[in-house]
């Protein structure tokens, strides 16, 4: 356990991620969800709520414009990231997602960044749908969501009714 704990903290730190919080309870998963990454349903308890605006990976910290659908996912994922973090959490904070991409031959492509960056297994519930078109041309993806800091629910501590 701890060397996947240690794993875990190396591999969120590499992709410039906050490493996981216990937070929330992730209701249990069948195979099809594991293999798409998402949860059937997310269950808190108190915490702070953030609402997070849609976020886009079509450009960077710095302006520059950001090509290819799994590098602008990978850069949506650390924007949230970093809007999470202002709020005293982290991606791992999230429990809901709606993601919108503009091809679905990249909905695979999606579920494998979203598979590496919730290694824990703890997806949060999602939708995955596809669009025509964006705000501006080359955008290929845009995910909003909801994200719990601070919850009393976790694996450990359930909220569900017994």
């Amino acid at each position: 356990m701890r060397t996947f704990v240690v794993a875990l903290l190396a591999a969120t730190a590499l992709a410039g991620l906050a490493p996981p919080a216990a937070a929330a309870e992730y209701m249990e998963k069948s195979q099809q969800m594991m293999t798409r990454a998402y949860s059937p349903g997310v269950v808190t308890d108190g915490g702070r709520i953030v609402w997070l605006a849609g976020q886009t990976g079509f450009r960077d910290e710095q302006g520059k414009e950001v090509v290819g659908f799994e590098a602008q996912t990978r850069q949506a994922f650390k924007n949230i990231d970093a809007v999470l973090k202002k709020a005293g959490g982290s991606l791992a904070n999230m429990v809901t997602m709606t993601v919108f991409i503009n091809d679905p031959r990249n909905g695979d492509r999606f579920v494998a960044v979203r598979k590496e960056l919730f290694q824990d297994g703890n997806y949060p519930a999602s939708a995955l749908i596809t669009v025509s078109n964006f705000a501006a041309p080359g955008m290929m993806l845009e995910i909003q969501g909801v994200a719990v800091i601070d919850d009393k629910c976790s694996k450990d501590n359930s909220c569900l009714p017994r």
